[in-house]
């Protein structure tokens, strides 16, 4: 993958630099926060080489699996540190939901590397003392737990940074603001009874606190930008964090804090009350549900509450716990699937998602395997919804927050919960076996669509009919050497590698989109099904060159008129493949029957679509 093209791309089909308000990425996504979510074209983003899907849930996700660093980097340096797009006026203009849940999400998903380094530290430091290798009451043993729990202890600290730089605001005032909260000093003011303008202080430990922290910048962030407007420039630059700070932090200490802290205290007794009385049947739904969450990116919302509840509480007995059962289930659907199919691109997909999964990323897994057959989907919730349902009786809790997997199992050690640790891995071994014994039952190898020609033949009357896109030699779809394409993550389809530069429509339909460098073109066909041509492998990079388009969006085709030319000799010269794809990206919704061919002429009929429920 060329990063840097990408990159480019990216940026163009979100709206520009100026539409980009907020650029982030997790393990496998870029989260790019609009100004206006209608100027991204979802559809182009989807067909650029690495884009493995896209979701709109508030932030544009835009799902790229394991490079999603080296693009982050290339996006960033086109979109600049200091400039992420549009003022904050135009981030305004956002439905208030989405706005407020990429604030949420863009505070708290930061801390959880710190976070879970730390717990992780903690927990293998409980782990080497269990088994005899360290001792508890050594000052080595005290130093380095002291650091694994330096993370939950500043996580007022943490926080001040984070939402000081989704706001837009200076970070180090910010944390300023904050951290007089965490003063020894204050403490020890505050333990004896201070007054603030003849006004009581309450009494309160606000290490381990999250919400006092960020009620605390939010209201820096507004001081800081009233006082940049209205004092003089030579001043400004001791006078607005003055002001900003002699305003924030007795507000803070008056008022701000005991709202935040008693709000978190509140929030952490609901948390109990609802396990008490519903626990296990909480955790039970969630863990069935979380593959959904997981492919909408949604899951990222549960992190303020499992960072909330971590601070406050130092265990965490719902998000995780549900995360381990589905986290195990989508390992054992993989690996019963990679054991029954016979096609070996779908295998191998299948081995990397389910070992992915087994480590905690569940995102190859769903991509590549789990949402592209409805059967393996349904083995994933049945897996999920009886490990969550064992997990949620026995109560097994979490005391790091981490992605459950393999190398973090550590996180449900418990000195006073001995037995916790176990239970865990007696929830990770059922979610997995049963996941992997119903995938491995119910699931049907995807290749199985091919039928005989004659077969073929009898049922083209029965559904959409489609004829070759293009004259040259039919190869499965699986043997396409793109991920997006081979491992169908955008639907199931056809490819040819051509032996003449003509693309015509291979069934009646409308054009729905041209792509700027004209190598790949989308039509919805008369029933619905949409389908993306895109001739040749990275030829985006061509940037429209030995490309010629024949239509315009909106133009209404008949099967076997022309849409594009393109001159083949010098695409191949060019160094690149030239194999062409028609897949159907809403495959879901249609049952396939696809004639494998070697040599195929524009006359040759192809495949059939036929509506499911139609």
């Amino acid at each position: 993958m060329d990063f840097k093209q990408t990159a480019k791309e990216i940026v163009t089909y979100v709206g520009g630099n100026d539409n980009i308000t907020h650029l982030g990425h997790c393990s496998t996504r870029l989260r790019i926060s609009l100004a206006d979510n209608k100027k991204a074209d979802i559809k182009a983003l989807e067909a650029l080489p690495g884009v493995i899907a896209v979701r709109m849930t508030g932030q544009c996700q835009i799902v790229i699996g394991n490079d999603v660093v080296e693009v982050y980097e290339k996006v960033h340096k086109l979109v600049g540190a200091q400039n992420q797009g549009a003022s904050n006026q135009q981030a305004g203009k956002q439905k208030f939901g989405p706005l407020v849940l990429d604030f949420i999400v863009g505070v708290f998903q930061p801390l959880v590397p710190a976070i879970a380094g730390g717990g992780i530290l903690k927990s293998l430091l409980l782990l080497l003392a269990l088994i005899g290798i360290m001792d508890k009451e050594s000052q080595t043993y005290q130093i380095l737990n002291l650091i694994g729990d330096a993370p939950l202890y500043f996580l007022p600290l943490l926080v001040a940074v984070t939402a000081a730089n989704k706001l837009r605001v200076n970070s180090l005032v910010a944390l300023s603001a904050v951290g007089a909260l965490l003063l020894p000093s204050m403490a020890t003011l505050l333990q004896d009874g201070a007054q603030l303008f003849s006004f009581s202080l309450t009494n309160i430990a606000y290490a381990y606190q999250v919400l006092p922290a960020i009620l605390t910048v939010i209201l820096y962030a507004q001081v800081e930008k009233l006082f940049t407007r209205i004092s003089p420039k030579p001043i400004r630059i001791f006078f607005v964090p003055m002001m900003s700070l002699l305003i924030t932090v007795p507000v803070a200490l008056l008022l701000l804090g005991p709202l935040g802290y008693t709000f978190g205290q509140g929030f952490a007794s609901v948390i109990l009350w609802v396990f008490d009385h519903v626990g296990w049947l909480a955790v039970a739904l969630l863990a069935c549900v979380l593959p959904f969450m997981v492919a909408t990116g949604m899951h990222k919302a549960m992190i303020p509450y499992a960072v909330t509840t971590m601070g406050s509480l130092g265990r965490e007995a719902l998000y995780l716990p549900a995360s381990l059962a589905h986290n195990f289930a989508e390992s054992g659907a993989c690996f019963a699937i990679a054991l029954r199919t016979k096609d070996k691109r779908l295998r191998t997909t299948a081995i990397s998602g389910g070992i992915s999964a087994f480590f905690g990323i569940t995102e190859p897994a769903l991509y590549g395997v789990t949402l592209q057959n409805k059967k393996v989907l349904t083995s994933v919730v049945i897996g999920s919804f009886i490990g969550g349902s064992f997990i949620g009786i026995i109560g097994i809790q979490a005391f790091v927050l981490v992605g459950p997997g393999l190398a973090s199992m550590s996180m449900f050690l418990s000195e006073d919960l001995p037995r916790n640790f176990l239970y865990a891995v007696a929830g990770l071994i059922l979610s997995f076996t049963v996941a992997f014994v119903s995938a491995f039952i119910m699931g049907k190898d995807k290749d199985a669509v091919h039928v005989q020609e004659e077969t073929f033949a009898q049922n083209i009357s029965n559904g959409e009919t489609f004829t070759s896109p293009v004259a040259g030699k039919m190869i499965p779809l699986t043997k396409v050497h793109d991920e997006v394409f081979s491992s169908k993550a955008m639907g199931d389809g056809l490819a040819i590698i051509p032996t003449k530069g003509e693309l015509f429509a291979p069934v009646d339909g409308e054009i729905s989109m041209i792509f700027d460098s004209y190598h790949a073109l989308g039509m919805r066909t008369n029933n619905g099904a949409e389908i993306l041509f895109h001739v040749g492998l990275n030829t985006v990079e061509l940037g429209g060159k030995h490309f010629t388009p024949h239509v315009h969006v909106g133009h209404r085709v008949k099967a076997g008129d022309l849409l594009l030319t393109f001159d083949l000799e010098k695409i191949k010269a060019a160094g690149f493949d030239p194999v062409t794809m028609a897949v159907v990206t809403n495959s879901d919704q249609y049952d396939f029957q696809i004639n494998q061919q070697e040599n195929v002429t524009r006359q040759d009929k192809l495949m059939v679509l036929t509506q499911i429920g139609g």
